[in-house]
């Protein structure tokens, strides 16, 4: 049986990192690279995060801002991925896309 809930929350993180003005500009290659980096960051950070399943979460990046998609199997995982994601140095706002999935 698959329970299928969206919880849509968008945050903005309070990190001083964000704050700082280090986010590269997207209109050159530097952009790209850093939004790669900051996608790695939060996918390693949910990764290791006890008590999350991250298998099913993809993290999409873009100046700072993190879109989380996919499916986690409990209720209070869809609230601990946007405090994980919000805790990485560089995210300047979250958005859950994440649904809740028994498979």
């Amino acid at each position: 049986m698959a329970v299928a809930m969206s919880c849509h929350v968008c945050a903005q993180a309070s990190n001083p990192a964000s704050a700082s003005g280090t986010v590269a500009n997207p209109a050159t290659g530097s952009g790209k690279t850093a939004d790669r980096a900051l996608r790695k960051r939060v996918l390693t950070a949910l990764a290791r995060a006890k008590g999350l399943r991250a298998t099913g979460i993809t993290v999409r990046a873009r100046n700072g801002a993190i879109l989380l998609e996919g499916w986690v199997p409990e209720e209070a995982q869809l609230e601990q991925a946007t405090r994980v994601a919000q805790g990485v140095p560089g995210v300047a706002s979250v958005q859950n896309a994440l649904t809740l999935s028994t498979f």
